[in-house]
């Protein structure tokens, strides 16, 4: 037997049905912000990601997939959504017009790292890009469609931390004042000696709890914050408690990506132990012109899909779904039932049943599996009094309803209890 590559799982029912119904609530949600959806390639140049990630992130240095094609072109398959929003962006000529641009993502994404709880190589995001402003109010307004995504999928018990990672000029001075506290340190892991020298700002992405131990006391970026870099941090801070939305600051938040400017935020949840992010993002005011664009600034967020099921609460186990089992007896009652089976469609139901003549009894414990609202039973003697009975199978309760009645009939009770 062939099996999975490992890191990548199958999603099958019923867990299929939750995951549609959280994406549904998203869709609902980046609806009423005013959101357009994006849907992109899951494969894209190397330099894409090279250049918008940052090559001394661990995403381009340790994770991504990458591999010649057979005309010789390094190519990898997406890590994360942002440097591929704003490519499709770009080359759709859609920086064009003024004005704040709002796009969402929902798909997979790539990484080859460990596989654990909630973490696996091929992995799913709710992504949400807004491009074109950097006025601290869509700041705020990104934080609150995350916010309200989360509640609206149920998610209780979370946590939202904030910092500032100031721009280019506020981290001239800070990098400084941090390499000189990193090198002033001795024991940092492999990755940190190395990130030290590079990217200093990396070290504080480290997940051993050594190194976060050797990071106490190390300087914070919001204390070398620019005037206008301090302002719009003020407002973002403002905003958030004018609108109740509680958050935590944390001056080590860094996120992974070196893309990230000023406003950064991730959202926790409980339940997920020491890595307990559901959700992250930031500004990345430079990004669009990295990648070849006009100096335009954005701002966006990823929610993690395969985390997030960890924490939500699980599905009420007795609600059974509108679905409509027709069961029948005999060659002539198959034939009105087949027709049954499209005037329920027709009604907006699902309906379904067996065709392989099995017994009453097969069929209707085929329905209970099947987890169905409700079996309707045909035979030869419904046939002659043109009613069919119905069985409602969460508490056996039973019923006959005319024949030409019976799809109208039930479409209304069921969407009306649904």
């Amino acid at each position: 037997m062939i099996r999975a590559i490992r890191g990548m799982r199958d999603l099958l029912p019923p867990d299929t049905e939750r995951w549609h119904q959280v994406e549904l609530a998203a869709r609902e949600v980046f609806r009423r912000y005013g959101y357009r959806e994006m849907r992109l390639p899951l494969l894209e140049r190397t330099e894409l990601f090279a250049r918008g990630i940052g090559a001394e992130t661990d995403i381009v240095a340790k994770e991504m997939y990458t591999f010649t094609d057979r005309h010789g072109d390094s190519v990898t398959l997406r890590p994360e959504a942002t440097a591929q929003v704003v490519r499709a962006f770009l080359e759709n000529g859609l920086a064009r017009t003024a004005g704040v641009k709002r796009y969402f993502l929902i798909g997979p994404m790539f990484r080859y790292e460990r596989p654990q709880k909630g973490r696996y190589r091929q992995f799913h995001q709710i992504n949400c890009e807004a491009l074109g402003s950097d006025a601290p109010e869509l700041d705020v307004e990104v934080i609150l469609l995350l916010v309200d995504i989360l509640r609206e999928v149920g998610l209780k018990d979370l946590r939202l931390l904030l910092n500032s990672l100031g721009c280019p000029v506020c981290q001239v001075d800070f990098r400084a004042e941090l390499k000189l506290f990193l090198f002033d340190r001795e024991g940092w892991c492999p990755d940190c000696e190395r990130r030290r020298g590079v990217n200093a700002l990396r070290v504080f992405d480290c997940k051993s709890s050594h190194c976060q131990k050797l990071l106490e006391g190390a300087p914070a970026l919001i204390d070398f914050l620019c005037p206008d870099c301090a302002r719009h941090y003020a407002r973002v801070k403002e905003l958030l408690g004018r609108f109740r939305v509680d958050f935590t600051e944390q001056p080590r938040l860094v996120r992974g990506l070196d893309y990230y400017t000023r406003t950064a935020f991730e959202v926790t949840a409980l339940g997920l132990g020491a890595q307990d992010a559901v959700a992250g993002g930031g500004r990345y005011n430079g990004l669009i012109r990295e990648l070849g664009g006009p100096d335009l600034p954005g701002i966006g967020f990823a929610i993690g899909q395969e985390r997030l099921m960890e924490v939500l609460p699980a599905a009420a186990a007795d609600v059974r779904r509108e679905l409509v089992f027709l069961a029948y007896l005999g060659a002539a009652a198959k034939d009105r039932a087949l027709a049954l089976l499209g005037e329920l469609r027709a009604q907006g139901l699902a309906a379904l049943m067996d065709f392989d003549d099995r017994s009453l009894k097969s069929q209707l414990s085929l329905a209970d599996r099947l987890e169905a609202a409700a079996a309707v039973i045909v035979g030869e003697n419904e046939l002659q009094e043109g009613a069919a009975q119905v069985k409602w199978l969460a508490d056996s309760r039973q019923e006959r309803l005319p024949l030409g009645e019976l799809a109208g009939c039930l479409a209304s009770r069921l969407k009306a209890h649904g």
